[in-house]
């Protein structure tokens, strides 16, 4: 075996990984995010597929056939990802649960999974041909996953998701072209080589051509519908942002929720801003006339500029500007907006800067690109206003696309380091949809704010909060609405409470709550703060205040209650993803007991399996086990790190890096100590991950104000310890297969793959239900069993060493 097989495994699985996670990027726009989601567990399922191949056709997937293999299944891959993908884009996604809606899905998937059948091909012949190599195959394996997934950061920066595509499928031509190296398939290498550079070529080409934007390959259906080039477009690695409109044609106004007393007098040029297709924003033409803005003061969300004015403003998340300009409406002191995806700030003040003003150059106006809560923790300013409006994070982000997104702004732990950075007067202000029937958010929100006032050391937390809402429309015949909610570090005087009540008769909102008034029982008994736990578990959907371990805020259907969703009044969002992922969970757990089954019927040498059981059971624990700790931890270190990105660059890329370093550490140790070398340092990684499980929350939170690059150093440095322990089981119980059968080990890689999907869904299940932690210390579980299921191995032990 030559070196080119190491860097052709390397580049493999880069592409491998990059094209899972871009597909999430993807799906995200064309799809709705929960749908994102399912791309991973199917491009894990087709790696699953491709490794049950090599399992059922031992006579044709050979040791001396294994080097031309590895070349032509890769060059396969690099092919079916550019024809998937071309397919993709002329496929309309169909949503909704109808016949159509399911064929379109199901078809979407398959044609996803083809690339990854010949992924698991090349990914498994390298791991179970080569038995003297598999620990440096393994690190190999890692590493290119781990580079994959930063890689794929930088791509998205310089380019887009379609254009990356195509430079992914140049990684695993390349990688082919490697794979020939020592083998007599010239042919084959020209083909690789001459692939390669057409791919190349195009990426370059098309990557100029996206930064005019007129790029030759996009995305043109998008949810079901044709979609048009807009105005401008520019992609990351967790959005996709694209600007719409005609900036010459004025309209009225487009705000949340504007009052009825508002004459539709201002017309008024506007952009609209989406991000993924889905949540949009609005940037307003600004020629510094702050009087053709007079509508922003009958905004529903600018409520707190009446009781503060003269005040300095933190907007989170400034989006298209309005939260910006609403202050300087009100003529307050100063602006700060925290915008955590720095592609709308550039859009913003540069791009169409001379349409929004370049509101960056006034000298009482400041951007920040920081994720905010984080930015927050660390400054030691106070503001006068903390202003969000519909801020929320349905989206896949980098770290994997989770259906029910971690929100780090909606939390406890949160919610107190907003109040501390307030002034003595400072108010808090969250607005968010407001539903006639059960404002299920409205009452979380309650309960978050009750929650961190008491935490804060408030004992009566009701005299800190105030709710006014707008319908849009009267009785039945409008179930959607706009809420607003006030907190404040001191209690509401009474001056305060009559602005308040001034203001709302003018403006015609209602009031839902004051510290002397109350229309609805329900915000009553939450912002009392008596028996919290009690009223919120009692209630049909959860609306419990959300912490740092269960960060999800806008996930409240209880999973018992999945199918009453409609008569709970659960918004169609949050029930479609829970729908789909318990579906999810059924279908893989479906489909891995297939991959066992299966290749156990149709093996003929039974004689093989004989004795396999612990096996089995060990390769089926460490699966569940590595994914489940793995997802946790970058669940939690999202919210540390404050940014999605993180969770990829920084979570993803430690424990894959650092698990290829613990794999390469294992090369060599003998065969006659790899039963004993197994159990130890099985056993030293369930003390780590016991200590760690014990430790990390407290340590996280005494450096949660420190510096991005102390908090990235001290995350890579905690992941590096588990990741190096946790990449040891792997290849020494494949080395322990390989001493008993080695016709087994494509099966038991399989059934590593197989068991990593479900608990890639599991965990996520887990997390929402029970917490992060509790995700955690059940995959510390899954390594326990994997210790025991190592003592049940027999081994058929060599004659000498």
């Amino acid at each position: 075996m030559g070196n080119g097989v190491y860097v052709g495994l390397f580049l493999v699985t880069l592409a491998t990984l990059s094209f899972e996670i871009l597909l999430t990027r993807i799906f995200s726009v064309t799809m709705w995010y929960h749908f994102a989601f399912v791309a991973i567990s199917v491009a894990m399922f087709g790696m699953t597929v491709g490794a049950i191949v090599v399992y059922l056709f031992p006579r044709h997937f050979t040791e001396d056939r294994a080097g031309r293999q590895l070349a032509s299944s890769s060059l396969m891959f690099s092919l079916a990802i550019i024809v998937s993908f071309l397919t993709q884009l002329s496929i309309p996604f169909v949503p909704g649960q109808s016949i159509a809606g399911v064929n379109s899905l199901v078809f979407t998937y398959l044609v996803v999974a083809v690339p990854f059948v010949f992924s698991g091909v090349c990914v498994c012949l390298a791991l179970t041909k080569f038995p003297g190599h598999v620990s440096r195959l393994y690190a190999f394996d890692l590493a290119g996953g781990a580079m994959g997934c930063v890689l794929l950061i930088y791509m998205l920066r310089i380019t887009d998701a379609p254009t990356a595509v195509i430079v992914i499928a140049a990684f695993a031509s390349l990688g082919s072209f490697f794979f020939t190296f020592g083998q007599r398939s010239n042919g084959l290498r020209i083909i690789a080589f001459l692939t390669t550079v057409v791919l190349v070529c195009f990426s370059i080409i098309n990557t100029i051509l996206v930064a005019q934007q007129s790029s030759l390959l996009r995305i043109t259906w998008v949810r079901g519908s044709y979609e048009a080039r807009p105005l401008y477009e520019k992609w990351n690695s967790f959005s996709r942002v694209a600007v719409w409109g005609d900036p010459n044609v004025p309209r009225c106004p487009e705000v949340q929720g504007l009052s009825p007393v508002y004459q539709r007098g201002e017309i008024i040029k506007q952009l609209h801003v989406d991000i993924d297709a889905n949540a949009s924003t609005v940037m307003t033409a600004f020629n510094g006339d702050l009087s053709g803005l007079e509508y922003l003061k009958y905004d529903i969300t600018n409520f707190a500029h009446y009781i503060r004015p003269d005040s300095k403003v933190l907007v989170i998340g400034t989006g298209g500007g309005r939260d910006i300009l609403s202050a300087l409406v009100f003529q307050q002191q100063s602006v700060l907006g925290i915008e955590i995806n720095e592609d709308i700030i550039k859009i913003l003040n540069k791009q169409f800067g001379d349409f929004s003003g370049h509101l960056d150059q006034r000298p009482n106006v400041h951007f920040v690109n920081d994720e905010a809560r984080s930015y927050i923790a660390r400054t030691k300013s106070r503001f006068d206003i903390i202003q969000a409006s519909f801020i929320d994070t349905w989206a896949a982000t980098s770290a994997g696309a989770f259906v029910l997104t971690e929100n780090s702004l909606y939390t406890i732990e949160a919610w107190k380091i907003f109040l501390h950075h307030l002034t003595p007067r400072g108010v808090l202000t969250f607005s968010r949809w407001y539903y006639r029937n059960l404002p299920g958010e409205m009452y979380r929100l309650t309960s978050l704010a009750s929650a961190s006032l008491m935490d804060s050391g408030i004992k009566n937390p009701r005299g800190h909060i105030v709710i006014v809402r707008r319908m849009f429309g009267i009785k039945q015949d409008a179930p959607l609405g706009a809420g607003t909610m006030l907190v404040s570090r001191e209690p509401f005087s009474d001056q305060d409470i009559e602005v308040v009540e001034k203001m709302a008769r003018d403006l015609q909102f209602e009031i839902m709550l004051t510290p002397h008034y109350a229309a609805d029982k329900t915000f009553e008994a939450i912002a009392s703060g008596r028996a919290l736990d009690t009223i919120t578990s009692k209630f049909p959907i959860n609306i419990a205040a959300t912490v740092d371990d269960s960060p999800f805020f806008f996930h409240m259907l209880r999973l018992c209650n999945i199918l009453d969703w409609k008569s709970l009044g659960v918004g169609e969002a949050n029930a479609n993803a829970v729908f789909v992922l318990v579906m999810l969970l059924l279908t893989v757990t479906g489909l891995s007991v297939l991959c066992i089954i299966i290749p156990l019927l149709l093996t003929t040498q039974k004689t093989t399996l004989k004795g396999a059981l612990p096996f089995f059971v060990f390769f089926m624990a460490i699966g569940f086990g590595f994914m489940l700790v793995e997802i946790s931890q970058m669940q939690r270190l999202i919210v540390f790190l404050g940014h999605p990105v993180y969770g990829l660059s920084v979570v993803l890329f430690s424990l894959l890096l650092s698990s290829g370093v613990g794999s390469y550490s294992t090369r060599k140790i003998n065969d006659l100590q790899v039963e004993r070398s197994a159990f130890v340092r099985l056993s030293i990684l369930l003390t780590i991950l016991c200590l760690f499980g014990i430790v990390s929350r407290s340590v996280l939170s005494m450096f949660e104000a420190s510096p991005n690059e102390w908090r990235i150093i001290l995350s890579v440095g905690m992941l590096f310890v588990l990741g190096f322990l946790m990449g040891m089981p792997f290849p020494l119980g494949m080395r322990l297969a390989f001493m008993r059968s080695a016709a087994i080990a494509p099966w038991l890689w399989g059934i590593n793959g197989a068991t990593s999907v479900c608990a890639s869904v599991l965990a996520i299940i887990i997390a929402i239900s029970l917490g992060i932690s509790t995700t955690f210390w059940v995959g510390f579980a899954c390594y326990f069993i994997a210790l025991i299921a190592l003592g049940g191995m027999t081994l058929k032990r060599p004659a000498s060493n």
